[in-house]
């Protein structure tokens, strides 16, 4: 952690929603004139994607039939660390993009698949924002949660996960339904050995809770909407929030626990700025006073 040089991660499974929560962030960062050096998660795997399915069919050749994005063996957690160290320290630090589809190749001029050159944060940022897979990762060699000041957890009950990650890989990457699941299954060992452990570290976890029937992910014809959900907030230290006001202010919320706020599905947006804008300021605020 550091006053001077802030570090905030968002962090979810794949299909979790953590772009969405990104948005918010970035309206945030805009109305209140914040400048923020952006850090994608995928930036990090260790290998581009016809690396990874060379190296699936290699595993699985010898067993391993869980060989996934998530672990230690496929993403470069050293390096995620330096840079969270290296930032907290100076405010500066190197990463790259990863090219997901036709429209960032255009952007980024590389193709689909592959990973721009390392290139160094952008000078004079007021924060670091993190969006990915491992904001808060621990494991025996590296504790990257120990340096973000805000860890954000995007944690949707485990079936809507499922559908929402379904759903975007058949319609916007071509997947079937059975290489989807097959990809679910692959990462388990994984998702519970290093992306669950995460939100015992995340300082606010946002978990949506679908209010309809999602008891098979798998033949779901489409994703509940937001109208169609709870959001269960999660606060790991509630000191200096303020629920009389949150509540007062966001219609139909209560609270579950003395840490918790469930609300509406539909008010989630609302919810985020509502928490999230002052935890910014301070950090803004508290880095300015060292300067």
């Amino acid at each position: 952690m550091s006053r001077r040089h802030p570090i905030i991660s968002v962090t979810g499974s794949s299909g979790a929603g953590t772009t969405s929560v990104r948005k918010t962030f970035e309206n945030i960062f805009r109305r209140e004139n914040v400048s923020a050096a952006y850090v994608e998660g995928d930036a990090f795997h260790r290998y581009d994607r016809a690396e990874m399915r060379t190296r699936m069919v290699e595993e699985a050749e010898l067993g391993n039939k869980h060989f996934s994005h998530f672990s230690p063996d496929t993403n470069l957690f050293e390096e995620l660390e330096k840079l969270f160290r290296d930032y907290s320290e100076s405010g500066t630090g190197t990463t790259r993009h990863y090219v997901h589809d036709e429209e960032e190749a255009r952007l980024y001029r590389g193709d689909p698949g592959t990973f721009t050159k390392w290139e160094p944060l952008p000078e004079n940022s007021d924060l670091l924002f993190y969006e990915g897979l491992h904001g808060a990762v621990v494991t025996e060699k590296v504790n990257v949660a120990k340096y973000a000041d805000l860890k954000i957890g995007v944690v949707p009950v485990i079936n809507l996960e499922w559908i929402q990650k379904l759903h975007r890989d058949r319609s916007h990457r071509g997947y079937s339904t059975e290489a989807v699941t097959d990809t679910i299954l692959r990462r388990m060992p994984d998702y519970v050995n290093y992306i669950c452990p995460q939100f015992t570290e995340t300082d606010i976890n946002f978990q949506r809770v679908p209010t309809v029937d999602t008891s098979n992910p798998f033949i779901a014809r489409w994703i509940p909407t937001p109208d169609e959900s709870m959001v269960v907030i999660r606060l790991k230290n509630p000191r200096g929030i303020d629920f009389p006001y949150l509540l007062s202010m966001i219609p139909h919320s209560f609270m579950s626990r003395a840490n918790s706020i469930v609300i509406h599905g539909a008010k989630l947006d609302l919810a985020m700025q509502l928490i999230l804008t002052p935890l910014i300021l301070q950090l803004v605020e508290r880095k300015r006073r060292t300067i």
